[in-house]
């Protein structure tokens, strides 16, 4: 599917002088917008884009502040903490 933008001239101008490829500046907008609010996946967002790798998918994520840590992701994180502390308390 191919989308077409409407922008008043002055406004694509000015856009254009920020981002120098306009087009790609917001195809990553609209991919960025559709992974935050779980339209897309880790995989259809690196697909969307054309990257080769899942790390260029975490990078570009981690360039956007975007960061997908849960509630799960801590409770592991704590436990590993936990597990560390004891060994290290054992020697």
């Amino acid at each position: 599917m191919q989308i077409t933008l409407q922008l008043p001239e002055d406004i694509a101008q000015g856009l254009a002088a920020r981002w120098k490829d306009l087009p790609r500046a917001a195809l990553e907008s609209l991919a960025l917008e559709a992974y935050r609010s779980h339209a897309l996946t880790a995989a259809e967002l690196r697909r969307l884009l054309g990257f080769e790798t899942p790390m260029q998918v975490d990078a570009f994520l981690k360039e956007h502040e975007i960061y997908d840590y849960t509630a799960a992701d801590f409770e592991q994180d704590r436990e590993t903490l936990r597990q560390l502390r004891m060994r290290e308390a054992q020697s």
